[in-house]
């Protein structure tokens, strides 16, 4: 088996699941969030695209129903011993087969959670889950018992952080190394991504993001290349992952020179760091970083360029994205723990003037404040 972890590790975030289970009284757990099948089983796969769906049992029974092309894919990377097949035809009804299986595990008229939040629990197979399910059982959202176990991180998983986190300095460094006037960004993305892989990295949960001229304003990623102008602003926002746990980091590269403006957007991100990272400790809601980061921007005049969130938690996260629960917003309870691993960014943008100037890079909570996880300056450099 291709394991990343110890079997007692996911043996003892089995027992630390069942326990929340008990806590609020249901008998099991029915997963749809690749994530939480992850971690709790090791079982790395996108046939999550399909109805599959990991069961567990306050006795501990752990049972997966998904598609045969991934049997030995479940057999190969997890510690799942019983794995059912449902069978691709005109009339599959997978719910009504996880029904059936649930029955003979003693689960009529018992009570269980259900990952409603999940990407692979689509409105329609959901709708079938509820057909089959409703007269069955009764049926629970449970979509945050996995997600909040997953937010503090073991020693283990730290260690590939961090792995995480060094891969995605050497892929700033493919960057910088590039970028300048003339550059194609379709060269900057293979330099960023190529290195990682050789790394020994994997896919991040979603597509680096990319953008100059205008576009260095977009956070999102979007189809289509240009090459660098010869005064231009590049903004990237990339994330490594080493077996699936990520490390993302942000930056805005001023091509020729750097204006008044930028300067002053960049001192604003930078102080707005400081501020956050003084904020994020232990023992505190995490809502008081983005107050910070707020803060911070409005006092310079900046109010209408800043976002209404500054960062989310990062974990072990699949397509179609890597931003995991929680997120830093006004008045977010979530309380800060150590080995709490988060992305903080800085982002500003002006659409007024076209200026974009946006800074980020991962941290992890530590007994008394936090620690950053890159090795990389926030400096302003002009290529």
């Amino acid at each position: 088996m291709a394991l990343h972890f110890a079997k007692e590790e996911f043996a003892e975030r089995q027992h630390r699941t069942t326990e929340q289970l008990k806590n609020q009284q249901l008998d099991g757990l029915l997963m749809f969030r690749q994530e939480s099948m992850y971690y709790l089983s090791g079982y790395d796969s996108f046939g999550y695209v399909f109805f599959q769906c990991l069961y567990l049992g306050t006795d501990g029974r752990l049972m997966l129903l998904t598609r045969a092309p991934d049997l030995r894919q479940a057999q190969h990377t997890s510690i799942i011993e019983d794995i059912r097949i449902w069978e691709d035809r005109a009339d599959a009804d997978p719910a009504v087969q996880l029904k059936n299986i649930l029955e003979g595990f003693g689960c009529k008229g018992r009570k269980l959670g259900v990952e409603y939040d999940a990407y692979g629990l689509t409105a329609k197979s959901g709708k079938l889950l509820e057909a089959a399910l409703t007269d069955f059982c009764t049926l629970e959202d449970a979509s945050d018992i996995v997600s909040r176990l997953r937010v503090v991180k073991s020693a283990a998983e730290m260690k590939y952080v961090r792995k995480a986190a060094e891969l995605a300095d050497l892929a700033y460094d493919e960057a910088y190394r590039l970028t300048g006037p003339g550059t194609d960004e379709g060269d900057i993305l293979a330099a960023m991504q190529g290195v990682i892989f050789a790394g020994g990295g994997d896919y991040p949960g979603n597509e680096f993001i990319i953008g100059s001229g205008e576009d260095a304003l977009l956070c999102r990623y979007k189809s289509g290349r240009r090459k660098l102008d010869d005064q231009d602003q590049l903004t990237l926002e990339w994330a490594a992952a080493y077996r699936h746990y990520h490390a993302a980091m942000m930056r805005t590269i001023p091509i020729g020179r750097a204006t008044d403006l930028h300067e002053k957007m960049h001192q604003v991100t930078t102080d707005a760091m400081d501020a956050c990272m003084e904020a994020l400790k232990p023992g505190r809601p995490i809502g008081e970083v983005f107050d910070a980061y707020a803060r911070v921007c409005d006092s310079a005049a900046m109010k209408d360029h800043r976002l209404n969130a500054t960062g989310y938690s990062m974990g072990t996260t699949f397509a179609p994205n890597w931003m995991d629960w929680p997120m830093f917003y006004h008045g977010n309870p979530v309380i800060a723990a150590p080995n709490m691993v988060f992305f903080l960014h800085m982002i500003l943008m002006d659409s007024v003037t076209n200026h974009a100037m946006c800074f980020g890079h991962s941290v992890v909570v530590t007994d008394t404040g936090c620690e950053c996880l890159s090795n990389r300056s926030l400096d302003l450099v002009v290529k």
